[in-house]
């Protein structure tokens, strides 16, 4: 924490035991500036020994720490985050589902003029589940008041997407995302995403969220325990889509297989109903036809 490396740090401790007082002491020396000798002292008689590096042919090797200080949107994410993991008591299931339908239902989809000029990925179809899934489990949407001492549940979805961009994590949310089509959705999903990228995001966008997704696939992750964006009762992560064996139909086959993180605050949502929403998010990406039967 201090930048100080142990290697330069003789221990005062039990047996050269490094002590904390033996490191608040290194990095209170190294903070004091170096006086300067009146003279040159008299070299010491050579040892044999390679001499040590002198300071200008330390800096010749590089920079070896820098300090970048911890301002804007990455100090508004760390404060958020920490604020979210020690206030709202996170529990995390996981679910791994055979999305090879989904899949070629996107492939089929990116053909029709109806979809032209949009981008469809498994993070659409993961979008209206989610959307159909928080129909039918309202307390995966909904915030818990302290203040007031109440739930409030929202009727409606702004399902918020984690961005990765230059500034750091920002989730811009995607407004009444409940009543968006799938060619919609797509839409607003490039539009929020682009925006962010771009760091051009209105503060209206952050703000106002219900439920959020996660989609660390993209970077090839399988599986992870997200962290709620404060305020909200549920976050979803999406894993890499993999081609691994697979029992289907009573053989195993090579099919696309997908891990399904789903975070969320215990004081809202009980085990049992985490799971179910999981499990119908789930459902529906394992057989887009099953949105049918949750409209």
């Amino acid at each position: 924490d201090l930048g100080i490396s142990l290697d330069l740090v003789e221990g005062t401790g039990p047996d050269g035991l490094i002590v904390r007082s033996d490191v608040t002491a290194a990095a209170e020396s190294a903070a004091q500036p170096a006086s300067q000798p009146a003279a040159r002292e008299q070299a010491p008689p050579s040892s044999g020994l390679p001499a040590a590096p002198s300071p200008a042919a330390a800096e010749g090797q590089g920079v070896r720490e820098e300090r970048i200080p911890i301002t804007g949107m990455r100090k508004h994410t760390a404060a958020a985050m920490v604020a979210s993991a020690f206030t709202a008591p996170h529990a995390t299931v996981f679910l791994t589902v055979d999305v090879t339908e989904s899949t070629e239902l996107l492939e089929r989809l990116r053909f029709k003029p109806a979809f032209d000029g949009v981008k469809l990925t498994p993070l659409t179809l993961a979008a209206k589940a989610v959307c159909l899934a928080l129909g039918k489990h309202p307390t995966l949407n909904s915030r818990w008041d302290e203040a007031a001492r109440e739930i409030i549940q929202y009727r409606y979805v702004n399902l918020g997407i984690a961005a990765a961009t230059p500034r750091g994590l920002m989730v811009p949310n995607i407004k009444d995302a409940h009543l968006l089509g799938l060619r919609d959705l797509a839409e607003a999903l490039g539009s929020l995403t682009r925006t962010a990228r771009t760091g051009k995001t209105p503060p209206a966008d952050l703000a106002g969220g219900t439920f959020s997704i996660s989609n660390v696939g993209v970077f090839g992750v399988d599986a992870g325990t997200p962290i709620l964006n404060p305020g909200e009762a549920g976050i979803l992560a999406l894993g890499a889509v993999r081609e691994q064996p697979w029992a289907h139909d009573g053989a195993i086959a090579l099919r696309k297989v997908m891990t399904l993180s789903l975070s969320f605050d215990h004081r809202l949502v009980d085990g049992e109903q985490g799971a179910r929403f999981l499990s119908d998010v789930g459902a529906v990406l394992t057989d887009p036809a099953m949105a049918l039967a949750m409209m």
